[in-house]
């Protein structure tokens, strides 16, 4: 805790760190917000899996080319442009859902103009610390955002208790507005410069470590959103259990955050953070009482934080400068592709069998993530004495000597 404090202290760092987990918030409430919307409008699941699978697909698409664009226009007009766009496009879902063809688009458009706050702010890191600092403000980073997934399915829940679905949609809007507008003014984000890449779009994820860790984050990611659905699907939108049960895995998140998170990468530390999703999955699969579920929820949380502060020291050892913010797109996109997908597999599932359906699409992605790390353990570079700081942009000068 002391190393992380000290952490925070470093001049500029806290403020930012604050503005840009106030722009990420939506995140926590999003994907409950809108899936409990959709379903109530339509009465089913797997119009709520269409759903955020079309979003999915946008976030997919916008990942890696808002990070592109930063590089071309600079973070402050992209993050501007897209904060003011999303907020629009998500206002327009909570007000509109009589077809489901036009939600499906909305939805899409949503996805496409989700600002890019993860890339940019973790461009921004590796220029406002010293090198040593840098995989420590990973873990604080990732930790510290549980609170969004501590907080925000509760306010998710009980604004669609206290006032109806569509609130809780429309709230979403407001605070990313709100939040999104206090990091563009940042002076960071205005002051960090991302050179432009000379590679095309999508080299980066010809290096290992951005493709693996890229897949690792897409099965992470599914294991929550499938057994998120599954406790939606258990106790409804209407009940307190919904949310505190969804908060709860966040709660295990920072507890392995601050226990584990700073340590460094090593192939054998990565499989480590993948045995709770294995656990928390598997006990959610036998039994649905509700606080069974709750010790389920906590011990599937605690590998989540150092598992993704673990995967971007990873990638950011690996790479260039220049390719920092799509790789980290890249990573963003394979996380909201993995919880599109098995939000989707899973409402099909639950509209088939049950609950149950859900819990089970969670534990198969469990295993896939575990499975990945063993197979590309030769590739999973090793940080114990090392720090994540990016290859600097500079190539060997050659001198003829005479």
């Amino acid at each position: 805790m002391k190393s992380y404090f000290e952490v925070l202290r470093q001049p500029g760092v806290g403020r930012l760190v604050a503005s840009q987990l106030c722009a990420r918030f939506p995140a926590g409430m999003l994907s409950l917000a809108i899936l409990m919307h959709i379903e109530q409008s339509y009465g089913n699941y797997s119009a709520a899996g269409l759903i955020m699978a079309a979003m999915g697909v946008g976030q997919a698409i916008s990942g890696p080319l808002s990070s592109r664009l930063m590089a071309r226009f600079g973070m402050r007009l992209v993050v501007g442009v897209t904060i003011l766009s999303c907020s629009l496009g998500l206002a327009g879902l909570a007000l509109f859902t009589d077809i489901l063809w036009v939600s499906a688009v909305l939805a899409a458009l949503i996805g496409l103009a989700m600002p890019p706050i993860t890339p940019a702010v973790r461009t921004i890191y590796p220029k406002v610390v010293p090198a040593s600092f840098l995989s420590k403000l990973f873990s604080v980073d990732a930790t510290l955002q549980e609170l969004i997934w501590v907080i925000g399915p509760l306010v998710a829940t009980t604004t669609a208790f206290l006032g109806s679905t569509m609130w809780g949609v429309l709230l979403c809007s407001i605070i990313m507005f709100l939040g999104g507008a206090w990091f563009w003014t940042a002076p960071e984000v205005g002051l960090v410069r991302i050179p432009r890449s000379k590679y095309p779009l999508g080299a980066v994820l010809a290096k290992p470590v951005v493709l693996i860790m890229t897949i690792l984050g897409l099965f992470m990611t599914g294991v929550f959103a499938g057994i998120e659905t599954a406790v939606v699907a258990t106790f409804g939108h209407d009940r307190a259990e919904t949310g505190i049960i969804i908060g709860l895995s966040a709660v295990g998140s920072i507890v392995g955050g601050f226990a584990f998170g700073h340590r460094p990468v090593t192939p054998f530390a990565l499989v480590m953070r993948c045995v709770p999703f294995i656990i928390g999955a598997a006990m959610c699969c036998l039994w649905h009482e509700t606080w069974w579920l709750a010790v389920a929820f906590i011990l599937t949380g605690v590998g989540c934080a150092p598992l993704i502060s673990g995967s971007f020291a990873a990638v950011s050892s690996s790479v260039r400068f220049s390719q920092t913010a799509e790789s980290y797109g890249w990573m963003g996109t394979g996380q909201l592709v993995g919880g599109a997908a098995s939000s989707a597999i899973a409402g099909v599932a639950i509209d088939t069998i049950g609950p149950q359906g859900g819990y089970l699409t969670g534990l198969g992605f469990a295993i896939a993530s575990l499975l990945l790390i063993l197979l590309t353990w030769g590739f999973i570079p090793d940080l114990r004495g090392r720090d994540a700081t990016p290859h600097p942009d500079t190539e060997p000068i050659g001198i003829i000597v005479s």
